[in-house]
């Protein structure tokens, strides 16, 4: 068989071009495995589950489907729990990527060592045992000597005894690490490649959908950005999130890319320490430097990730074009949506811009995709132009539309009530958010504003 290595589109022969996404050369040939290969996988199901093999699937009507939630399987971190919508649920299986180095095995040896009277498989391919106890000790987890009857590790990377391993042991929560490094015996090719991460994590999905034991799988990331082995894996998985952030920030954000049991707008923020990672329960703190006072091109934003709001600081730099062509750079924000933004300045607010230098950045190593952001980019790039600094105790929330009026946002009672919790006294807003809003119980200042020009005037008088 044929399949696409970007989008997992099969074919039965070799194709040039992929007829569902497009790209040229990238059908690669795969070994299709023997059904034999899935029967270390029942096994270990049946033996984890003995009442399942009596249970056979039978068609039901839809009115007696019962709808209740899930009991969820709790990892004992508010962050990760809250990005996978509350917790583990029975029979899943979550894909984490991230970039190599990023702390993608201490998150997750970090968590099950504080998952409470839960018996923990650790399948390790690229570690040895004896490195994973360094890993631990220095986490200096207060739960570690507590649970090191319920924490097993094994390391191994054939597939068949790993199911092996489980029928023996039958856990409550399997982590493989990683699932490029395992390969099952019935594909002729070396672990990592296309036909290798097919077979394991399918064999792995139907292990923990007949069993009910939920199963995390780690993942690498390739240098264009995407998970390594082919699309198919984040098809055939329930959940992806992807840890990301830069190695040379302390912030790490733990973002869901897909997920069937809750929401994908979700965002979990951990503080990378010596003794492991630090969950950010405010992360506005962190995210503001209070040495910005009489500095110009900083301007504060109230945003939202998800259901969690928290204030973020802008900065902005606008310098004469060196070289002719004026360069646009945006660290954090969508540089597509700054140069609407600057075309917006220039037309409706009429500050001549093109033959400036723009660069954007948003602190901490974030990167945002409020829409609400627009406010305070414009009022970041208009004060380095000018150099005037905004005074201190001013946030703004707004989205800006290409004629240059201010458009109501989400959630405007959090990002009001997370400025005031945060020592702001004026904070500017879309006018058409006034509608409904009870304005007595706050005592942060509010500035309606309809145009951009009305929240430029009321910030540079």
């Amino acid at each position: 068989m044929y399949v696409c290595s970007n989008c997992g589109q099969e074919s039965a022969k070799w194709r040039g071009k992929c007829p569902a996404c497009g790209q040229w050369n990238t059908f690669k040939e795969i070994r299709v495995a023997a059904d034999t290969g899935t029967q270390a996988a029942r096994t270990a199901a049946q033996s984890v589950r003995s009442a399942m093999s009596s249970n056979h699937n039978k068609p039901l009507r839809l009115r007696d489907i019962s709808a209740k939630d899930e009991p969820r399987m709790s990892t004992g971190d508010e962050e990760l729990d809250r990005v996978l919508g509350g917790g583990l649920v029975p029979g899943s299986i979550v894909l984490l990527g991230g970039e190599p180095g990023i702390g993608k095995s201490t998150l997750t040896l970090q968590t099950i060592l504080g998952m409470r009277n839960r018996r923990v498989l650790y399948v390790s391919g690229e570690e040895s045992a004896h490195q994973l106890k360094m890993r631990a000790e220095r986490l200096a987890s207060s739960n570690a000597e507590s649970l090191e009857d319920e924490l097993l590790i094994l390391t191994e990377t054939s597939l068949e005894e790993i199911f092996a391993h489980i029928q023996e042991v039958q856990p409550e929560l399997v982590v493989v690490d990683s699932i490029q490094t395992i390969a099952t015996e019935e594909v002729e090719s070396s672990p990592g490649s296309i036909s290798q991460v097919r077979e394991c994590a399918a064999s792995l999905l139907r292990f923990a959908k007949t069993s009910g034991v939920p199963v995390i799988l780690i993942g690498h990331i390739n240098k264009e950005g995407s998970l390594a082995g082919p699309k198919i894996l984040e098809h055939i998985v329930d959940t992806v999130i992807q840890f990301e952030g830069d190695q040379h920030y302390m912030y790490r954000i733990l973002r869901s890319i897909k997920n069937r049991f809750g929401s994908t707008s979700e965002l979990g923020i951990y503080e990378m320490q010596q003794t492991g990672l630090r969950q950010v329960s405010n992360p506005s703190e962190l995210l503001l430097s209070q040495e910005h006072d009489g500095l110009s091109g900083v301007a504060i934003s109230a945003a939202i990730e998800g259901v969690r709001p928290f204030l973020v600081e802008t900065q902005a730099l606008v310098s004469s074009a060196a070289y002719g062509t004026p360069q646009r750079s945006a660290t954090g924000f969508d540089q597509r949506r700054l140069n609407m933004l600057l075309a917006v300045l220039e037309k409706r607010v009429g500050f001549k811009l093109m033959q400036k230098d723009v660069f954007l950045n948003i602190a901490g190593g974030l990167r945002v995709t409020d829409l609400a952001m627009d406010l305070s980019v414009i009022a970041a790039v208009l004060s380095s132009n000018v150099d005037t600094p905004i005074e201190s105790g001013w946030c703004m929330a707004g989205e800006v539309g290409l004629s240059g009026e201010v458009r109501p946002v989400s959630r405007i009672e959090q990002r009001i009530a997370e400025a005031e919790k945060l020592g702001f006294t004026h904070i500017i807003i879309p006018r058409q958010n006034m509608q409904g809003l009870n304005t007595k119980k706050f005592k942060i200042e509010l500035h309606p504003v309809r145009k951009v020009e009305e929240a430029l005037r009321a910030l540079f008088g």
